[in-house]
């Protein structure tokens, strides 16, 4: 074993969960190492210095690699997060750690005001929350954390708590966020749909009168580059967002933005028919989540396929229209099984097109248009390359019979991962790292895509999709 890489482990001074054999390639044990120092005892920091929290997408991606390195850890992880769910069903996307200053990170407890603002709507009372969402990406890491060790989450009883907190979150997104009335999800924020800054949003975001600068202290920026951040203008509007959504008392379906969104409902797609694999595994009907995961898929295809833009493109609810910007979570739906061939060609022949520029100009995917007014390689999402969507379409071109460049992408993430330092994200032209390194998600989708290796065509996503194909 790497002796660098053993004493990384070692350094934080707790039981090491993960103590790899002399096998273990440099990059798992650099990875694990990452995964370590960011575990507080009940769950992963995505960045000890930039999210000193828990967030929701993240411990979802953090436990599908750390079931890798330890699937009790993996378990805590998800337990934690959905410890915090609320009664209406919404699970926040921030879990805020008491011992952490408020003035580590905003916006922090006191700005979302959760156990007073979000009683109505039933925060819980004994931790403090965010009252906004993340995309639903649970059950399909649940089901994934599972299959790391079904004998140890039988004898826990881990599905069996899992199950009913993950069908009350679908439940809540399907009944109280069908805000276009056509079936699919709204995002009621951008920080909602997790691609925070994307171009994607200027356009329902310009509508949004910003709150005054004075109102809010930017933490992100005393770790972060402003050339990488938000602008103070959107970061305004977000705040402007998230505290009239609070004034609300988190009600849904009154505020100025709403756009459903892609890749949030392709994922919550992915996660239904994970769903129906933790009921068939728990003795429950399974097919009628399976039958819904079909119908969304055939009203994410009605509402946001664009045939001309050759990709799926989100869609401002309140506007009534299309937004004209090609993202990647126009990508994303790559990954879902019962995606007409055509549209997944045209996908694939999009990614690897002048726009994303895959196998060409670029190793990963962008987070946007190459070619779009508003690119810039390295601010937050409008055009830097993350590891977690071009994670997710790796398996979508595995899943639809792309093996040569899902072979190609895997291997271009892990080249990337380990030269950044597990980065945040990074330039899609040059790999520099952008934003914080020894990320959490980073280290832990690079541990899953050197567990899951691609001989047999199943990754952590195929394993999940492909087995409902048929």
């Amino acid at each position: 074993m790497d002796r660098t890489a053993q004493r990384a482990l070692r350094r934080t001074g707790r039981t090491v969960a993960y103590d790899p054999s002399s096998t273990a390639s440099p990059l798992q044990v650099r990875a694990a190492a990452v995964l370590e120092a960011g575990w507080t005892g009940t769950s992963t920091v995505p960045s000890r210095s930039l999210y000193p929290h828990q967030w929701s997408w993240d411990s979802a991606f953090i436990a599908i690699g750390l079931r890798h390195v330890s699937p009790l850890r993996a378990q805590t992880e998800l337990d934690t997060l959905l410890a915090a769910q609320w009664a209406d069903g919404r699970i926040p996307h921030i879990v805020f750690n008491p011992s952490v200053p408020l003035d580590a990170y905003f916006p922090s407890p006191d700005f979302w005001r959760s156990s007073t603002a979000g009683r109505t709507a039933g925060a819980p009372r004994t931790v403090q929350t965010s009252g906004i969402v993340q995309p639903p990406v649970h059950a399909l890491a649940v089901w994934l954390v599972h299959l790391a060790d079904p004998g140890l989450s039988r004898a826990r009883g881990f599905l069996t708590r899992m199950y009913p907190r993950l069908a009350a979150w679908h439940r809540y997104l399907l009944h109280r966020r069908d805000l276009g009335g056509g079936g699919l999800v709204s995002v009621v924020h951008p920080w909602e749909q997790g691609m925070d800054n994307s171009p994607c949003w200027d356009r329902p975001l310009s509508r949004v009168t910003p709150a005054p600068a004075r109102s809010f202290r930017r933490a992100d920026l005393d770790h972060g580059s402003p050339e990488d951040r938000p602008t103070d203008l959107d970061y305004g509007r977000y705040v402007r967002l998230a505290s009239d959504y609070r004034d609300r008392g988190y009600a849904d379906g009154a505020g100025e933005f709403a756009v459903e969104d892609p890749a949030f409902n392709a994922l919550l797609i992915a996660s239904e028919y994970a769903l129906a694999r933790i009921a068939h595994e728990l003795g429950a009907a399974s097919t009628a989540r399976q039958a819904r995961a079909e119908r969304l898929t055939a009203a994410l295809v009605e509402r946001l396929w664009e045939p001309a833009a050759g990709m799926f493109l989100c869609r401002d609810v309140r506007a009534g229209e299309p937004i004209p910007e090609r993202g990647v979570s126009g990508l994303i739906p790559l990954l879902l099984p019962t995606l007409p061939r055509d549209l997944a060609a045209t996908l694939v022949r999009t990614m690897c097109g002048p726009h994303f520029g895959l196998g060409g100009t670029t190793r990963l995917v962008p987070s946007y248009d190459l070619l779009g007014e508003a690119f810039d390689p390295h601010r937050y999402w409008r055009g830097p390359a993350w590891i977690n969507t071009n994670w997710l379409l790796e398996g979508g071109l595995r899943l639809h019979g792309e093996r040569g460049r899902a072979d190609a992408l895997r291997k271009g993430i892990l080249h990337t991962a380990g030269a950044s330092d597990f980065a945040e994200y990074v330039d899609p032209y040059t790999a520099q790292a952008c934003g914080a390194t020894g990320f959490g998600w980073t280290a832990a989708l690079t541990l899953d895509l050197l567990h899951d290796r691609p001989a047999g065509d199943r990754n952590g996503v195929t394993a999940i999709k492909g087995g409902d194909r048929g």
